[in-house]
C-alpha cells in the first residue's frame, strides 16, 4: 500500500466541507441536545453514557459510509481504470481505502467523549473507555466495507438518495439516533438485525447492563457482517475489474 495514496486519500476528505460537518462536528452537537432534553430525573449519568456511546457510534458510521462513497466518483471518472495501469495493485487500492475509513473515523470517535467530558463531566474507568474507543473504532470495519459496496454498485447521481436511505434505516431502527432504550418493543425486535445495533452494543456494555448484549455475541455478528461484506467487495471489484 503506498502511503503518497493513502495520505491523498485522508487529505481529500477532510477537504470535504459535508464530511467535517457531518461526520465531526454534527454527532458532538447532536449529542449535546440530546443531553440537554433526555438526560433528566433519574439515572441522569448512564443516560448521558448511552447517548454519548451512541453518537460515538453514529459519527464513526458516517466517516465509514463517506469514505467508501468517493468510489462511485472515482468509477465514474475512470479513475479506477486509471490506477490498474500504476503499480498500485487492487489489494493495495482496498486496503487503502478500509485503512483511510479508520483514520477518518477517528475525529468523531474522539470529539464526542470530550464534549461530553468538558460539558458533561462523564465519568470511567480506564477499561470502560478503553472497551468504548477501541471497539467502536474497530468495529467500524463493517461499515467501512459497506460504505465500499455501496460505492462500487451505486452511480454518483443515485449515491446521495441510497446513502439516506440506508443511513435512516441505520440510524432510526439500527438504534444509532435513538437509544434502544426509548424504542417500542416491536421496534427492539427489529433493530439486533440491522449492524448498527451491535456496533452501540460495543460500547454500551461498557456504560450499563440494561438492554446489552454480551459482549462475545456482539464480536460474532460484527465478525459475520465483516466477512460477508468483505466477500461483496471483493467480488464487486473484480467483476469491475474485468470489464475494464
Amino acid at each position: 500500500m503506498s502511503a503518497t495514496y493513502l495520505r491523498l486519500e485522508i487529505v481529500r476528505m477532510f477537504r470535504n466541507p459535508r464530511f467535517a460537518i457531518f461526520s465531526i462536528a454534527f454527532p458532538a452537537l447532536l449529542f449535546l441536545l440530546q443531553a440537554s432534553l433526555f438526560a433528566t430525573g433519574k439515572d441522569t449519568d448512564v443516560i448521558v453514557q448511552v447517548l454519548m456511546v451512541n453518537l460515538m457510534a453514529f459519527g464513526v458510521y458516517f466517516a465509514a459510509m463517506s469514505n467508501g462513497a468517493r468510489l462511485a466518483v472515482e468509477r465514474a471518472a475512470g479513475w479506477q481504470r486509471q490506477l490498474r495501469l500504476t503499480p498500485l495493485s487492487g489489494r493495495a487500492y482496498l486496503a487503502g481505502k478500509g485503512l483511510s475509513g479508520l483514520l477518518l473515523a477517528l475525529p468523531a470517535l474522539l470529539l464526542v467523549p470530550a464534549v461530553a467530558l468538558a460539558f458533561k463531566g462523564v465519568e470511567l474507568d480506564a477499561g470502560s473507555w478503553t472497551r468504548i474507543l477501541v471497539g467502536i473504532w474497530l468495529g467500524s470495519i463493517p461499515f467501512i466495507l459497506l460504505g465500499l459496496l455501496v460505492g462500487q454498485l451505486s452511480r454518483p447521481e443515485t449515491l446521495q438518495p441510497v446513502n439516506m436511505s440506508i443511513s435512516l434505516i441505520m440510524g432510526f431502527l439500527g438504534g444509532l439516533w435513538i437509544p434502544i432504550d426509548g424504542m417500542p418493543d416491536w421496534l427492539r425486535e427489529i433493530a439486533p438485525v440491522l449492524p448498527s445495533y451491535w456496533l452501540t452494543q460495543l460500547g454500551r456494555g461498557a456504560v450499563t447492563s440494561d438492554l446489552t448484549e454480551s459482549l462475545p455475541v456482539t464480536l460474532a455478528v460484527l465478525a459475520a457482517w465483516t466477512v460477508g461484506l468483505g466477500v461483496l467487495v471483493i467480488w464487486r471489484y473484480r467483476k469491475d475489474s474485468s470489464r475494464a
